[in-house]
């Protein structure tokens, strides 16, 4: 429904709301819900407020693992469920910082030196908030150590990194993140790394720290060969809520960016979004308004569009944080309900040249959240017409591009940050975890479990156990096979697609030793060890 001028002002009054404790303000006011909306939404929304307040107080909200889920004591230990849990907390934030301190004063070294880079290996949470926060708050004149990542078990990706290194491997400080130290991803970077400190003359556990579970295989492969040192992972935070934990602490003390203004900012943002008036809290106006887009059901996708260079990863932030909290095939009854909320996106305005077009003119599919931050940089910027400078083109842009996107009767949410600081980072972690918690509740998801990715964790290891036989059976046979002969000889004629593809890419790989000798189909090739 498109109002008049006036009349979207006054919407605009109503459900615009600024939050200058944490910097940050929300409007709601082009998202096209009725004026009855919260208020037959409350109900719910109140029995959201109570869950999170059980969560908080250490309710096993994970019963598939039987466990707590306890990211919202990270910032504010006191809220810890035991003195112990209160303890670790605060214990293992004072050993951040103080490694933090040694590292960059050069008590503790490379073979080559003090440190100079940081290489985060890991995946999943354990990857996408450290890279988030390192794009938002790092810059190259005055980080500590530079960042690099290992964040998938692709060869080809890592060489890149490495290459990127360079001769500076031995002023590389290497921090492997895994909760419980099985993970194949991080495993898999864990050895090329190794190898390739060991191919270039260094010992790697003089570079090499560990974030895990206490008692995981990492912790015991760190332990058993003296690594620099180990934090811990607990089981109470998950992958994609620990970006205030040593899985994200870590880096970024490390880089130097100011981690208390990170936890204080959350911490301020938690106790806003703790508050049960509906329209003080900008958590729950958020989970409304997703619930509206959708109908509750996820029938819209979410667009997310920072209109800074600094936010350009956090659209991959929240892919996970959204999408694995909240796509889930049944709910907390047991019912099928096939449940989510697809996150796209990536920077304005950039980015409105590749897709603004169907945004405003194409499939009605999606709801906008653009994130506006008001401060272009700490210096004076340079005027590039008469009185008007880049910064205020960026402006004009995101502005442009809600109101075109408003004129064709498309959903946008605003959320608008004053600057970006290591707080204003903080706060945007602990509001959308805070959301989403919130919308979970609403169409009663599970947002703390994952079946879908131990799913296909399993799927995985299962075609790895095919591949081996493969291999096995090639190398014992010395004979040409093609995929379906594999497949009868492993008595495996169910997975002869898979047969197939595994054959491709080892043949595409001559390290494999593999050969393949095409045939009149792509199916009737055969190949020999």
């Amino acid at each position: 429904m498109k109002l008049s001028k006036e009349h979207l002002w006054q919407r605009f009054q109503k459900y615009y709301s600024e939050y200058p404790s944490i910097g940050l303000a929300l409007d709601l006011s082009r998202m096209d819900f009725a004026d009855d909306f919260f208020e037959r939404l409350e109900p719910r929304l109140q029995a959201a407020f109570e869950e999170m307040k059980a969560l908080e107080a250490g309710a096993i909200a994970n019963p598939d693992e039987n466990r707590m889920v306890g990211h919202y004591w990270l910032r504010n230990s006191a809220l810890a469920p035991t003195p112990a849990i209160r303890q670790e907390i605060e214990e293992t934030i004072a050993a951040i910082k103080q490694f933090a301190v040694q590292v960059h004063g050069g008590a503790v070294r490379g073979h080559n030196g003090v440190f100079r880079n940081l290489l985060v290996i890991g995946i999943g949470g354990s990857a996408l908030g450290p890279q988030f926060v390192t794009k938002a708050l790092g810059h190259p004149a005055t980080d500590k150590l530079r960042a690099f990542f290992f964040d998938n078990t692709d060869p080809d990706g890592m060489d890149r990194v490495l290459a990127e290194i360079g001769d500076e491997l031995g002023q590389t400080l290497t921090v492997v993140i895994s909760k419980s130290g099985g993970t194949k991803e991080t495993r898999n970077g864990m050895l090329e790394a190794r190898v390739a400190y060991e191919r270039a003359g260094l010992n790697f556990t003089q570079h090499a720290i560990a974030v895990t579970g206490k008692g995981s295989e990492l912790d015991l492969v760190a332990s058993n060969n003296s690594w620099i040192q180990r934090f811990p992972m607990w089981d109470w935070v998950g992958g994609r809520t620990s970006e205030l934990s040593a899985v994200g602490l870590l880096p970024a003390a490390l880089q130097g960016f100011d981690i208390d203004a990170m936890l204080r900012g959350a911490e301020v943002c938690d106790e806003i979004t703790r508050g049960t008036v509906t329209a003080k809290n900008p958590a729950a106006g958020l989970a409304a308004a997703w619930f509206h887009a959708g109908t509750g059901k996820g029938l819209k996708n979410m667009v997310v569009l920072p209109y800074k260079d600094r936010l350009e990863l956090f659209s991959r932030y929240l892919q996970q944080l959204v999408m694995e909290s909240l796509g889930k095939e049944l709910d907390r009854a047991g019912k099928i309900v096939n449940q989510g909320l697809a996150v796209y996106g990536n920077k304005g305005s950039t980015d409105q040249h590749a897709y603004v077009q169907q945004l405003r003119d194409g499939l009605d599919n999606f709801f906008v959240t653009f994130i506006e931050v008001l401060r272009d940089r700490h210096d004076e910027s340079l005027a590039v017409e008469v009185g008007i400078t880049s910064g205020d083109y960026l402006s004009g842009f995101l502005l442009g591009t809600r109101e075109a996107l408003y004129e064709n009767g498309r959903e946008s949410i605003t959320l608008t940050i004053h600057e970006l600081s290591p707080a204003t980072v903080g706060a945007l972690i602990a509001l959308f975890e805070r959301t989403v918690g919130i919308y979970a509740a609403l169409i009663n998801v599970n947002a703390y479990h994952q079946p879908g990715v131990e799913a296909g964790k399993k799927a995985a290891t299962k075609i790895i156990s095919l591949q081996n036989r493969v291999l096995s059976h090639l190398a014992e046979s010395h004979q040409r096979l093609t995929p379906a002969q594999l497949a009868n000889a492993l008595n495996a004629q169910e997975d002869v697609e898979m047969i197939f593809k595994i054959c491709e890419h080892l043949a595409a790989n001559p390290d494999r030793r593999v050969r393949k000798q095409s045939g009149a189909t792509p199916f009737q090739a055969s190949y020999r060890f």
